[in-house]
C-alpha cells in the first residue's frame, strides 16, 4: 500500500501524460520535499500549479480552480496535499460553474454526469483518508457542505510517507486525530457494515499505537503506518460516513479557525459518553453496546470512563487544547451561529437521535 516517488514517475510517464494540472498548497509544496521531486522528474511536461489560498475549501476559490483546469486542458489532475487541497480536486473534475451551483451544492442536488479528466491525488497529511472517500466538502457562505458520489473518488492515489515527516506538529496532530476520530465514528455509524468495521477496526490497531509516536519522532516507519492507518479510516467511512463529532466540528473551523481534525476532538469523548449513555435508544441495526465493546477492546480499556480519560490524554500529549476559555470560544454567545453550521446530513448519522438541545449540554459541559 505504501508508495515510493518512482511510483509516481512510473505512473506519469507510463501513461504518457503530458498536460499536468498540479493542486497543492504552497508551503505544504515545498516543506514536504514535492517541489523538489517535481522539478527534478518532469522537466518535460507542460506542467500548470495552482496554489491553495483559503485555508478552507471554499466556493470562490473551487470555481477559479475549476475554471482555470478547462482553461488549461489538463490529461492529469494532480492533487498533492491535505484534505481541502483533495477535496478541491475531486469537486472541481466533476462539476461545471454554471449560475446555479451554489444552489444546487446548498441543497445537495448538483446533478453529477462525469469526471473531466484523470485524477491522481497524493496526500501530505496522515487523516483525511479524502484519497479514498466518495465525498468531499466545500464551505458556502461560511457553512459547511458536502458532495457525495462515486464519481469524486479518485482514479489513483500515492501514499508517500517521507510527504508527511516534515509537516508541522499542528498539522500532524489534528489530521492524526482525524483519522482516529473516522475510525471510531464509523464504528458506531447508522450506516456501518461488517465491511466498514473490518476497515476501521484495522485502522485503530495501527493508530493507537502509532499516532503520538509519529508526533514525537516522525520517521518513515511511523509515517508509513499512520498513511496506512489514515487510508484504511478513509475506507471506512466512504462507507458509513460519520457522526455527531464530525457534524459538529465544521462551525468551529469557519467561525474559530480552529483546524478540522483539532475541531473533531474539541467534544468528542462528549459525543461518544451521550451515545453510550443512551444505548437504549439506539436507532442502528446493529447491536450498539457490542459495538462500543469493541472499541473499549482495542483502546484496551473497561469501560467509556476510561476510554475517555485515554481519549482525553492523548489530546493532551498531542497539543490538541479543547479548553473553550483557552480557546477563546465562548459557546453561550455564539450557540446559534454553532448551531446553524453544523452539518445535518453527518448528524444523521448518529447511532442515537441528537437534537439542538443535546447538543448545546454537550458542547457546553
Amino acid at each position: 500500500m505504501i508508495n515510493t516517488k518512482e511510483d509516481v514517475k512510473k505512473f506519469i510517464n507510463e501513461r504518457n501524460f503530458k498536460k499536468i494540472f498540479v493542486l497543492c498548497g504552497k508551503k505544504s509544496f515545498v516543506s514536504s520535499g514535492a517541489e523538489i521531486f517535481f522539478n527534478k522528474s518532469f522537466i518535460n511536461k507542460e506542467i500548470k500549479f495552482f496554489f491553495k489560498k483559503s485555508e478552507l475549501p471554499i466556493l470562490e476559490e473551487l470555481i477559479e480552480i475549476t475554471k482555470s483546469i478547462k482553461k488549461f486542458e489538463p490529461n492529469l489532475i494532480l492533487a498533492i496535499g491535505g484534505g481541502a487541497i483533495i477535496d478541491y480536486a475531486k469537486i472541481a473534475n466533476c462539476i461545471e460553474v454554471r449560475d446555479d451551483l451554489k444552489n444546487l451544492i446548498i441543497n445537495y442536488s448538483y446533478p453529477f454526469k462525469k469526471k473531466y479528466t484523470h485524477l491522481g491525488v497524493i496526500p501530505t497529511t496522515a487523516g483525511s483518508g479524502a484519497e479514498v472517500t466518495s465525498n468531499a466538502v466545500i464551505y458556502v457562505d461560511g457553512i459547511k457542505h458536502s458532495f457525495e458520489n462515486n464519481l469524486l473518488i479518485p482514479d489513483n492515489f500515492f501514499l508517500i510517507p517521507e510527504f508527511l515527516i516534515s509537516a508541522p506538529h499542528k498539522i500532524k496532530a489534528s489530521a492524526g486525530f482525524d483519522a482516529i476520530a473516522q475510525a471510531l465514528e464509523s464504528l458506531v455509524s447508522k450506516k456501518s457494515n461488517n465491511e466498514s468495521v473490518d476497515f476501521a477496526s484495522k485502522s485503530l490497531k495501527i493508530s493507537i499505537n502509532s499516532y503520538l509516536s509519529f508526533l514525537r519522532e516522525p520517521n518513515f516507519k511511523n509515517a508509513s503506518k499512520m498513511s496506512i492507518a489514515a487510508n484504511l479510516a478513509g475506507k471506512a467511512i466512504s462507507i458509513s460516513k460519520t457522526t455527531a463529532p464530525h457534524a459538529v466540528s465544521y462551525p468551529f473551523s469557519s467561525l474559530f479557525n480552529i483546524s478540522h481534525g483539532h475541531a473533531v476532538g474539541l467534544f468528542f469523548e462528549n459525543f461518544f459518553k451521550f451515545n453510550f449513555s443512551n444505548l437504549s435508544k439506539s436507532e442502528t441495526t446493529f447491536d450498539l453496546a457490542k459495538r462500543f465493546q469493541l472499541i473499549f477492546d482495542l483502546f484496551n480499556v473497561k469501560n467509556i470512563d476510561d476510554f475517555s480519560k485515554k481519549i482525553s490524554l492523548m489530546k493532551k500529549q498531542a497539543k490538541l487544547e479543547d479548553n473553550m476559555i483557552k480557546l477563546k470560544i465562548d459557546i453561550n454567545t455564539n450557540s446559534e451561529k454553532i448551531i446553524k453550521g453544523i452539518n445535518l446530513l453527518r448528524l444523521g448519522n448518529n447511532p442515537i437521535n441528537i437534537n439542538e438541545n443535546d447538543i448545546i449540554k454537550i458542547i457546553s459541559k
